[in-house]
């Protein structure tokens, strides 16, 4: 990835950045490539870094100057300290979590506020390739087949919305995405977006 492509980030990616403060210091767990934070580096003067579990996105990263460690978020994020960053992101990596009530825990407990992406099962079409194809489905948001999938814990809008409230966090802010870009706020009328939203993304608090 060049230079000139990094300065183009995913749609959810740009909403991330846009919820995040200039000068704050962020943690981008499973940052893949590194483009967020790249990103976040240029246009919002953060101190950002990263986590990755492949040897791939870590060398990419480096090579551009970001800083990246390998890690496992699963297993690695008990390491890090309280408080230790103001944001603590994780974006389309929450559903490939071993333990993604876990993981949530701990990115709240490592930062001030967390922003957390990721593909919503509930949506239209993939309702209606489960019930009227009878297969998995596979969608622009969730493109691997099942039996390739990194995708191990599905969850809904309305899930997250309902985990959060069991973990006592507070929702801030709250976009869903259809296919083409177009964001509609959840807040407390969630059904629609639940249909809608091929995927969403949450700021949290404490």
């Amino acid at each position: 990835m060049n230079s000139e492509s990094r300065k183009s980030i995913r749609v959810d990616l740009q909403i991330i950045a846009d919820m995040i403060e200039t000068g704050s210091r962020v943690l981008d767990v499973g940052c893949e490539h590194g483009a967020l934070l790249d990103y976040l580096r240029r246009f919002k003067r953060v101190d950002g870094r990263g986590i990755e579990l492949s040897t791939e996105g870590v060398k990419e990263s480096v090579s551009h100057g970001l800083s990246v460690v390998q890690g496992d978020a699963d297993t690695d994020l008990k390491d890090y300290p309280d408080d230790a960053f103001d944001y603590v992101v994780l974006s389309q990596t929450l559903q490939a979590m071993r333990e993604p009530k876990a993981v949530l825990g701990h990115m709240m407990r490592i930062g001030r506020s967390a922003i957390v992406s990721f593909p919503n099962f509930a949506h239209w079409r993939v309702r209606l390739q489960l019930g009227f194809r009878g297969r998995m489905p596979v969608s622009q948001s969730m493109p691997h087949q099942w039996y390739e999938t990194p995708n191990i814990h599905f969850c809904t809008i309305r899930d997250f919305i309902v985990l959060c409230a069991e973990m006592g966090y507070t929702i801030e802010q709250s976009i869903a995405l259809d296919g083409s870009g177009a964001q509609r706020g959840i807040g407390r009328s969630f059904f629609l977006a639940n249909l809608l939203g091929e995927q969403a993304v949450f700021l949290l608090k404490k």
